[in-house]
């Protein structure tokens, strides 16, 4: 197979997914000390972890209508700037109020990469390859999240938990500098890969677009809101397992923090291994049906979380939600790929933007939510599992209701 511009796209787009779920979730692995330094309650730790979200959510839908205006190559190098200088700024932190500023400053500054590089798989990607160029890319955010967990414990046993937010200053500068120079707004590649594919309907390029064209356009969709409404509730599940978890193998299940450190990564590995497996199905079964998997991997996942709730030993529920992440992952590829085909080429940005703002607010209120449960319940981490159990059935329903429809064609 011949290596076209659009895979070197994708690789430099994973690398930098890499870099921004491992800024993004070293907080999840370090709020047990910093918690232990400034002396905070569980609720004002799960209040640490919403900021980020705040500031995240804030931000999807002006981030997306951006994206749409400008293209993605100046917003992706803006926003991996600005958030590699507020991961900096976390190591500079003096206590809860300077925290909860600098995390919603950091949520604002990462805000508009997803929406841009969804984007930017949109515009380099035929149609027949587009669930599993996303499931790839998805799967670089479980690779991020699998190394900040193991490189917290390491650099805290070392140097201490400022040091983990100061070390990743240079290689954020480095990815800003390699989207810059690799990312453009049109694709030759995708062209000439929709040339060699009759059955492909879309456009090659994507033409600007006016912001309140795109946000109307965009509402108009009735699948994109059915698709947010899933997202919710599956971020609900899955922020707040990747916030909490942590935290859950030191008090809940008594490991040590180097086990710790190497069970989190586990299971944030198997949810590595579940985008790309999501997006292989999605394209080869499920292109037109693409709430079939979201419901299936809703159930399993109900199952297995409860199946960690109820293990015997602490591994048990560490497998457990190994299949957790796995299942929901498959899911969230279906999710985040329906955007992309829902909405014609030139408001991918707002569509994207509109259900990332959903699952952001999940965001938001998950870390804090289950923060608030494990205080009122004194630390019984079995109520907070329950609680996941049903948010993972609820986000069958909306799924139920999505009707997906091919993207209105537009003129070249």
């Amino acid at each position: 197979m011949k290596w076209q511009r659009r895979y070197t796209v994708l690789a430099v787009l994973c690398c930098v997914y890499v870099l921004c779920y491992a800024d993004r979730l070293v907080m999840a692995s370090a709020i047990p000390f910093i918690g232990e330094e400034f002396h905070l309650s569980a609720t004002s730790m799960g209040a640490v972890l919403s900021a980020f979200f705040m500031g995240y959510a804030l931000m999807q839908i002006p981030g997306g209508l951006l994206v749409d205006r400008f293209g993605p190559r100046v917003i992706l190098t803006t926003s991996i700037a600005w958030w590699t200088l507020m991961t900096a700024a976390t190591g500079l932190a003096s206590g809860l109020a300077s925290l909860l500023g600098i995390r919603v400053l950091f949520g604002i500054g990462e805000g508009p990469y997803h929406v841009a590089a969804s984007k930017t798989l949109a515009l380099w990607f035929p149609r027949r390859e587009l669930a599993r160029a996303n499931g790839l890319h998805l799967c670089a955010s479980s690779i991020g999240a699998t190394i900040a967990p193991l490189f917290v414990v390491a650099v805290i046993m070392l140097w201490g938990w400022r040091s983990v937010f100061f070390a990743l200053f240079l290689p954020g500068v480095a990815a800003a500098t390699a989207i810059w120079l690799v990312v453009r707004n049109s694709s030759t590649d995708r062209r000439q890969a929709t040339l060699e594919s009759p059955d492909y309907s879309g456009l090659p390029t994507s033409a600007p677009i006016s912001v309140w064209t795109s946000l109307w356009q965009t509402i108009r969709t009735p699948a994109v809101f059915w698709t947010a409404a899933c997202l919710f509730f599956t971020n609900m599940v899955g922020w707040g397992l990747m916030n909490w978890l942590p935290s859950y193998l030191l008090h809940g299940r008594g490991f040590d923090t180097g086990k710790m450190g190497l069970f989190t990564a586990l299971t944030m590995l198997s949810g590595a291994i579940g985008y790309p497996l999501g997006g292989y199905l999605c394209d080869r079964f499920f292109s037109q049906r693409l709430q079939v998997p979201i419901i299936l991997g809703a159930i399993g996942s109900a199952a297995f979380v409860y199946l960690a709730t109820v293990a015997p030993n602490g591994e048990w529920a560490v497998a457990c939600l190994s299949m957790v992440f796995l299942l929901g992952n498959m899911a969230s590829t279906a999710i985040f790929t329906l955007p992309l085909v829902v909405v014609s080429q030139r408001i991918i940005g707002s569509a994207a933007g509109i259900v990332n703002t959903a699952g952001q607010l999940a965001g938001v209120v998950s870390p804090l939510l289950l923060g608030y449960v494990l205080d009122f319940t004194r630390g019984n981490y079995q109520v907070m599992l329950y609680w996941l159990v049903a948010l993972n059935v609820l986000s069958i329903f909306p799924a139920l209701f999505i009707r997906q429809t091919a993207a209105p064609a537009e003129p070249s």
